[in-house]
């Protein structure tokens, strides 16, 4: 997915490199290039997928025990 941003005329490097910037998180590209910076097993990712599920469901509970 190509993205492209205009500079204005006479617009700052700083302002136009800040815009870039928020385009790019925007975008998920960052967030992409730091998932896949280094390989992860499937093995891996399933179960940090299940600790994130079972840390959901723990603070679920607490939430629900305070009320």
């Amino acid at each position: 997915m190509p993205l492209r941003m205009r500079v204005h005329d006479r617009e700052p490097i700083g302002l136009a490199l800040k815009r870039f910037k928020k385009l790019l998180e925007r975008s998920g590209i960052q967030k992409e290039l730091r998932k896949r910076k280094y390989y992860e097993k499937p093995c891996e990712a399933r179960r940090r997928a299940q600790l994130r599920k079972m840390s959901a469901i723990r603070k679920a509970r607490i939430t629900i025990k305070k009320v």
